[in-house]
Formats: C-alpha cells, structure tokens, sequence
C-alpha cells in the first residue's frame, strides 16, 4: 500500500481495495454457504463502512449497544441486532421505544427478569420486536445453557416478547492452539442445534439460528445454523494475521506513524501509542502491533504517545522522519479510539469518515 504524501501521524487509514475486498469475499462465502450476514459494527462503528456492506447484501447489522443502535438508525441502517443483553431502566427503556420505531429490531436475552424488565419497557411496542435467547458454547460470558432456552423463552412470552430464535458467540476460537477455531466452530454448533430443540419442546421454532466470528470464518458448514455475525473480517488487524484468517493484502486498517527517535542501533521509536493502538495484547502476536514495513520486527512497548520497535537481528534501523504503517492487534478498540478513519486508495486521500459511533457505550 503506497501512502499519501504530507499525511499528519498518526491518523487511522483505510486501504479502500482491501477494505472492499474483504466485504465481498465475506459476503460471498456466506452466501455460498447459505448463511445470510448480519456484521457486527462495533469494528468499524462508521455509518460508511455499514452502507457498504448491506450494499454488498448482509441482512443487517449487529451492534454492541443500544447507543450503537442509535447511532445507526440515524444513519438510515433500518435493521438492527443489539446482541448484548441490556438491564434496563427508565432511561434506556424511552431510547429502546424511539429506536424501534424507526428500526426493525432484535434483542438478547438470557435471564428470566431481564426479559421481563424489557418487556415492561417496551410495553405496547414489544409487538414489534424480536427477541433471541443467548446460549454459552464455551467462551463463559453471558448465555444460558442450551437446555435452558425453553424455559428462558417461556418466560420472554410471558412478559409478551416475540422470540425469534436463538444466538451465541464462539469467542473462544481466539485461543492460542491452532484447533481452538475448530472447536469453537463445533461447540457452536452443538449448542444452537440442544437450544434449538429446547425451544422446540416448548412448541417454538427457531427462524434464527445465529452465531459464528471472524476466527471461525473458515470453519463454517451448512446445518443448523442460518446467520453469521462477524465483525473484525471488514479490517482483519495483527490478531487475524497471525492466526491465518487473513493475508497481509487483506489488513485494511493500520496506523500511519513516524520514526521520531532512533536511540540506539538495535531500537527506534514511533510517534504512535496505546491512545491510537489500543493497548490489546494477543497470544498470537509477539509484539504489541504489526509493522508491514518490518514485517519480522517487533514492538516491544508501548507508551501513551510511544512504540518502542526492536529489528530482526541483522536488520537496520529506519530513519529518523520515514513514515510506518502498524497494524493495530485489535481494531476494534483501535477504532473506538479514532475521530475519523482517513480512506485512501493509490496512494491518494479519496475521503475522511467519521467513526460516528465512537464511544458510543451506553
């Protein structure tokens, strides 16, 4: 990727191509696999990047929060998952109406008072909103078990929700052996297939069976499960490449820095630190980023406003004023830290995105 000339470090950038790239192939593997795409924006939390991907097909969107939410249906997204379940108040319960009603909405559950509390919330709008019951396959966050989706979905009727179906999130194929992706994938599975049958039990069907992530993208198979959420896929960042989801051609965002001191032969410093990187560390990445241009390099630390990079032994320092690129270990939290994303494409600036739902968390 060529940069522009004379762009102020550090700045988030966005590889166009490689960004419309990633939207394509992701779109295409769902739909060969008969998965309809619902990706999660809490990756990119920019209204541009949404409209591109439901230009390319996904169903909707999946958003972290009811601020994201927010956010979206302001930019004009019409179908929104908040897959987190919400403990609502007085407060949240005003914004829950006012979104659904200018959104087709779902919703996480996984307690009994949770989905009463939602229901009391909505009250004449719950009519309108479709629930989905969350399940634990193994990464021990929220969910109930998989027998306990009836008896949760019993209750979710009672407070006069609408249950859709069912989700989980196989969060533990980020672990550190090479099968964890495996496992994860077919611990999904096993547990949408018992949840859905607890459902069934209670005389409802499931329509959405929905799970999967970017580490499990490659583990995908058609059977019970009919919708995939991911959400890294849109950028890919240090993590995805190390653990082989994505090729160094499909890192879409990076931070531009610059070499500002080179102390010593065996070290030089950036002008770019945990508040544009994040400060996420990765079983998989030996350092705390990827610098495409020192590809065997490592940051060995990180400061607010600092990296500290170590070369390969036998390779030379860069010098001082040449402009980097370092791949963040985890976008998401990278973004959340960014005004805006600068887009580029042939070395050109084509445009500047807000990430409008930045810090939206509430």
């Amino acid at each position: 990727m060529r940069l522009p000339e004379g762009l102020t470090t550090p700045s988030l950038v966005v590889d166009l191509a490689a960004l419309d790239g990633n939207i394509a192939r992701m779109q295409a593997a769902a739909r060969a696999g008969g998965f309809a795409l619902r990706p999660h924006a809490k990756a990119h939390k920019c209204p541009q990047v949404a409209r591109r991907q439901l230009v390319a097909g996904a169903e909707g969107l999946t958003v972290a929060t009811l601020a994201e939410a927010e956010v979206f249906v302001a930019a004009g997204c019409e179908d929104l998952f908040v897959a987190t379940p919400m403990w609502i108040d007085e407060a949240k319960g005003r914004r829950l109406r006012r979104v659904a009603e200018r959104a087709a909405l779902r919703l996480a559950v996984d307690s009994v008072e949770g989905a009463r509390r939602l229901g009391q919330a909505l009250g004449g709008a719950a009519g309108s909103v479709e629930v989905l019951v969350e399940v634990d396959c193994g990464i021990g966050r929220t969910g109930v078990s998989p027998s306990r989706a009836g008896e949760l979905t019993r209750a979710a009727h009672t407070a006069g929700l609408r249950v859709a179906g069912v989700f989980t999130f196989p969060g533990h194929g980020y672990g550190h052996d090479p099968g964890a992706r495996e496992r994860a994938a077919r611990d999904e599975e096993r547990v949408l297939a018992e949840a859905v049958g607890s459902l069934r039990e209670e005389g409802v069907e499931s329509p959405v069976v929905s799970g999967g992530s970017t580490p499990t993208a490659g583990a995908w198979r058609p059977g019970v499960v009919n919708e995939l959420r991911p959400g890294v896929y849109v950028f890919n960042d240090a993590t995805q490449h190390a653990i082989g989801t994505c090729s160094v051609d499909d890192l879409a965002l990076m931070a531009t820095a610059t070499v500002i001191s080179v102390p010593a032969h065996d070290r030089f410093v950036l002008d770019v630190g945990t508040k544009v990187l994040g400060a996420d560390r990765s079983p998989w990445v030996s350092g705390r980023g990827f610098l495409l241009q020192y590809p065997k390099a490592t940051v060995t630390g990180l400061w607010e406003h600092h990296a500290v990079v170590r070369p390969a032994e036998g390779h030379g320092v860069p010098a001082l004023g040449r402009v980097l690129t370092v791949v963040p270990n985890h976008v998401c939290t990278a973004v959340n830290l960014a005004d805006e994303l600068v887009v580029i494409e042939d070395g050109e600036v084509l445009d500047r995105w807000s990430v409008a739902a930045r810090g939206a968390n509430t």
